[in-house]
């Protein structure tokens, strides 16, 4: 850490402030702090949940807001494009294989498998920063018994429990320890992105201008899929009342891998599905629709909060962030999920802005989930106690660019490893089979070259360099 304007603190930072507008604040005790350095930045990160990259078009706040006044990265992807994995390494700045966080549910995963004590918050607490959650955290959180925990190195906690993380009405959240209903009678119904943004808002109000910097990660349920609704449901996810019908008629992009007519060259799971009949293009629009709409709620939480930071003179002065924990298949290649190497699935928005980040700048390098933990603790001088695999993505930060992003998923029937590189993507199944694509030949995915005896070359520099990632730790293995 810098010394300059550095002031001395004992004892335990806790997050005791004074409660506006209701929200309930503890004692939460976080790490102790030696020093803090007056001049690191803020830190707002906003993660969406399960976004299709497409539907960025209905985020046009966000985009002059964060991608306009920063850097959009036009070659972000996520190493493990599931829910808790990937939120996991946003934490840890680590691989699956290496955090522990395999899948979204106990044994091999969930909220338990990660070590609450090592994390991103715990670093950033310890190097003075306010702290502060507001949103869904890692699948399994507040579930039984522990509805009501808050884990370490958070100063404030607005955390939906588990058993209502996909309701957009009529659900709980755990302020700080105690559990607040909002439900949706009357005639402002509590929409949740709205309450969300209520939190962060007044987390910011409080903060900035504050004595120390803060760190503040608002995760929006949306546009995740909603649980409890009915099939035939018009809109899943719901979106906010006043959002509701902005998109209709509008399709999910139809593109030569949307319900890919012949799959014989893909995996078995892929190959055992069948095509998309009218009903599943109708649903799968729908829910193309319904995205839309939820986004734009999002949308207006991104721009409450550069507003709210720009009244505090500290937007300026404030690393935000803008990103999703995975992409999103519609159709493509017969598939609806994610936890697959197609680009639908790992390719996600990632908008920075803040010191050192140029304006209005497109940046082309590979980068990774992996990358954003180190990248934080790089611009805020905070320390981990353990070994990182990715990289600072700051400009002037040093370092080789990456030649390929590792993939891992640990599913069952669909467990893999790969590798996107600039121009391939590649991965090994778990059963033995492969896939191989030449993406500047064909983007969309549709010709697997694993076994074309023209490519055999590259498949085995592919398959060298995966062996080498597969177990790697570490920037220098991992870079």
């Amino acid at each position: 850490m810098l010394l300059a304007g550095v002031l001395v603190v004992l004892g335990v930072i806790t997050a005791l402030v004074v409660a506006d507008r209701g929200d309930k604040i503890s004692t939460v005790p976080a790490s102790p702090a030696a020093a803090y350095d007056s001049r690191a930045p803020n830190v707002v990160v906003v993660m969406t949940d399960d976004q299709a990259f497409e539907t960025m078009r209905a985020m046009p706040l966000t985009r002059r807001l964060i991608g306009d006044a920063g850097t959009t990265f036009d070659n972000a992807f996520v190493s493990f494009p599931l829910c808790c994995p990937s939120r996991a390494t946003f934490l840890t700045g680590q691989y699956a294989h290496n955090n522990g966080v395999r899948d979204n549910h106990p044994p091999a995963g969930g909220y338990q498998a990660l070590d609450k004590q090592r994390t991103l918050p715990v670093w950033l607490s310890r190097a003075g920063y306010e702290t502060g959650f507001v949103g869904k955290y890692l699948n399994g959180y507040g579930e039984g018994a522990a509805i009501r925990e808050v884990p370490p190195g958070w100063s404030e906690w607005y955390a939906v429990p588990g058993r209502n993380k996909q309701r957009a009405f009529d659900f709980d959240l755990n302020e700080n320890g105690e559990l607040v209903h909002y439900d949706r009678r009357g005639e402002r119904p509590n929409y949740k992105t709205k309450v969300l943004a209520d939190k962060a808002a007044g987390f910011v109000r409080r903060r900035a201008p504050g004595e120390r910097p803060f760190f503040l990660w608002v995760a929006t349920n949306g546009p995740h899929k909603d649980s409890g609704l009915p099939e035939d449901a018009a809109r899943n996810p719901e979106p906010a009342p006043r959002d509701r019908g902005r998109f209709e008629g509008r399709r999910a992009p139809r593109r030569t891998a949307t319900n890919e007519y012949d799959v014989s060259d893909k995996p078995r799971s892929v190959r055992e599905l069948p095509l998309l009949g009218p009903e599943a293009n109708r649903l799968i629009d729908r829910y193309y629709v319904s995205q839309l709409e939820a986004v734009a709620s999002i949308d207006r939480l991104v721009a409450r909060l550069a507003r709210r930071l720009r009244r505090a003179g500290e937007l300026e002065d404030t690393l935000f962030i803008f990103t999703t924990d995975n992409g999103l298949l519609l159709g493509e290649h017969r598939l609806e999920g994610k936890s697959r190497p197609y680009e639908e699935a790992i390719h996600v928005p990632l908008l920075v802005r803040g010191p050192g980040f140029a304006r209005g700048e497109h940046d082309t390098r590979l980068v990774s989930n992996v990358d954003l933990a180190p990248t934080i603790l790089d611009a805020t001088g905070a320390t981990p106690d353990l070994t990182v695999d990715g990289r600072s993505i700051r400009p002037g930060a040093g370092g080789p660019r990456r030649r390929g992003v590792l993939l891992e998923v640990f599913e069952r029937n669909q467990s893999f490893t790969g590798l996107r590189t600039p121009r391939y993507t590649y991965a090994e199944y778990e059963d033995g089979e492969r896939e191989l694509y030449d993406l500047r030949r064909d983007p969309e995915e549709l010709d697997n070259l694993a076994r074309d005896r023209r490519y055999e070359g590259v498949r085995r520099r592919l398959a060298a360099r995966l062996a080498a990632l597969r177990d790697c730790a570490g920037p220098s293995e991992c870079g």
